[in-house]
């Protein structure tokens, strides 16, 4: 089978993508994020990338990108969710539920046989009691909850599809809370921001666990609710599934999770009232909608998934709550943009393969001035990679937009063999320079060029040319090192493929470029 996953770099993709990985009948996977991976690492090292934004204004051409990722595919698993910012609506309304109806669009156009979509336990009618309800309750959502009543307008979507075009076998996993350890600090950011001290958690140091009165928690663990993704796919399995632990949990269950069993519980609309505050205050960065969905979404019966699908949970949803809070504890992530780790738990660059890791300068070389020489392509790759990250932000409504967020994953990938190479041989990073240079690059975006509260097309010419300017340096520094490799004990080869593949990114920038020239100084009034 050939799997496309979009949004594959996310909490569920990341999980997905490892189960897709270890199943037999799976030969491929695509991944399709808006921002690409760490490709370097586990495991997103071992599938296919793409990078494609599905809220770009011109739908026309988003369609059209995903049909042509989709061709071939035996199923596409719909996962991209864009959580964040709260206060956007129409960025978020334009990412998950017109994102949802452009990837069913491309479904259609690309003949996929079959698509499977994450939707929620948020899609549902809110309830006042605790009666499990199966995959028939309504699907309405809570009308004060924003990411309630997108998933229920998501549904609506695949209702449309399914009704639409009956050739495809479309199924929507409702699945409780999702999460894993290594979700921890992606958690923290969307939900807990900087006012809450998560470190606290650590060692069960947090003194007393208040929390409003009534709430009662659904969750699963990731890889379980990966599993469950599989097994449609493998099934081809159409319709709704409702995917939780079966145990669910209150106060007095978090609480002794938290270790202490010291809890209290408060009326809810006191809890409600203090994040409405502290959201309007912008020190907490989930609205209170978030709390009203908590307290009103229904009890899940999983009874469908295990027989139909033969699905049972591994992990509890107790295990999967004192993963995720252990996480968030240590900031855990992975090696990518939603996932990644909080700055105290980020890991150092990679090792070299076993036969370089012995690299070192030899007494025929000045050891100050290849040092110095290494430090300042480092410094270079920094301030080069803040340029192009702003730079793919600024053309995600162009066909540019994937190769320049492509390119930019190239160029952090770069610098981090950098650092590697300089911790290898022993040379100080001379770390102040990279920071001046990161500087300089935020001081030199000021210049105005006619334009205040918007950039310039003078200004998208520029940054086209200095960045093809850092590129030619790049490839030099490329050739040098294959010139030095063999006297310092490293791969030469390694820095020939690295010079070929920065002449297709000046490539690249030489299409840019002519795209920004064009557009540069005419007249548009």
């Amino acid at each position: 089978m050939r799997i496309v996953v979009v949004g594959q770099s996310g909490n569920v993709g990341t999980a997905v993508l490892r189960a897709l990985q270890a199943a037999p009948e799976v030969d491929s996977v695509l991944g399709v994020a808006r921002r690409l991976p760490d490709r370097t690492v586990a495991p997103y090292r071992d599938a296919e990338w793409a990078a494609v934004d599905l809220s770009v204004p011109d739908e026309e051409s988003v369609v059209d990108r995903l049909a042509t990722l989709f061709r071939g595919a035996d199923a596409v698993v719909h996962l991209a969710w864009l959580i964040q910012p709260n206060r956007d609506r129409d960025l978020l309304r334009r990412t998950n539920v017109e994102g949802t109806r452009r990837v069913a669009e491309a479904v259609v156009r690309a003949g996929v046989p079959h698509l499977v979509a994450a939707s929620s336990v948020g899609a549902y009618a809110a309830v006042d009691d605790d009666a499990p309800r199966r995959e028939g309750w309504p699907a309405t959502g809570i009308p004060t909850s924003h990411y309630s009543v997108d998933k229920a307008a998501q549904e609506r979507v695949l209702d449309e599809l399914e009704h639409d075009h009956p050739q495809v076998a479309v199924a929507r996993l409702r699945t409780a809370l999702v999460f894993q350890g290594d979700a921890g600090h992606e958690i923290t950011r969307y939900f807990v921001g900087g006012l809450l001290p998560v470190s606290l958690l650590r060692d069960h140091r947090l003194p007393v666990l208040p929390l409003p009165a009534g709430l009662r928690v659904q969750a699963v663990h990731a890889d379980d609710a990966a599993d469950a993704y599989l097994r449609v796919v493998r099934e081809r399995a159409t319709g709704a599934f409702n995917v939780a632990a079966h145990d669910v949990l209150r106060a007095p269950d978090l609480a002794a999770i938290a270790d202490h069993r010291r809890f209290v519980e408060l009326p809810p609309q006191t809890v409600r009232t203090a994040v409405s505050l502290a959201y309007a205050a912008h020190a907490v960065p989930a609205d209170p909608g978030w709390i009203d969905m908590a307290l009103g979404v229904p009890v899940m019966d999983t009874t469908r998934a295990t027989t139909e699908l033969g699905w049972e949970p591994r992990r509890t949803a107790a295990q999967a709550v004192d993963e995720v809070l252990r996480g968030m504890a240590e900031g855990h992530g992975l090696g990518s943009a939603p996932m990644r780790p909080s700055p105290r738990a980020a890991v150092g660059p990679p090792v070299l393969p076993p036969k370089e890791r012995d690299a070192t300068i030899p007494p025929q070389i000045d050891r100050h001035l290849f040092g110095l020489y290494l430090s300042e392509h480092l410094t270079g790759s920094t301030a080069g990679l803040d340029r192009i990250e702003r730079m793919a932000d600024s053309y995600r409504d162009t066909p540019f937009h994937a190769d320049l967020a492509e390119l930019t994953e190239q160029i952090r990938s770069e610098r981090r063999l950098y650092r590697t190479l300089l911790a290898t041989l022993g040379i100080r990073r001379r770390r102040y320079r990279q920071v001046l240079a990161a500087a300089a690059e935020r001081v030199g975006r000021l210049k105005l060029n006619g334009r205040v509260l918007e950039r310039s097309p003078l200004t998208v010419l520029l940054e086209v040319e200095l960045m093809r300017s850092a590129l030619l340096g790049k490839l030099g520094g490329w050739r040098t090192l294959q010139e030095y490799a063999d006297d310092v004990g490293l791969d030469p080869d390694r820095f020939g493929a690295l010079a070929e593949l920065a002449n297709r990114q000046l490539a690249l920038l030489d299409r840019l470029h002519e795209h920004a020239r064009e557009r540069a100084f005419r007249r548009t009034d």
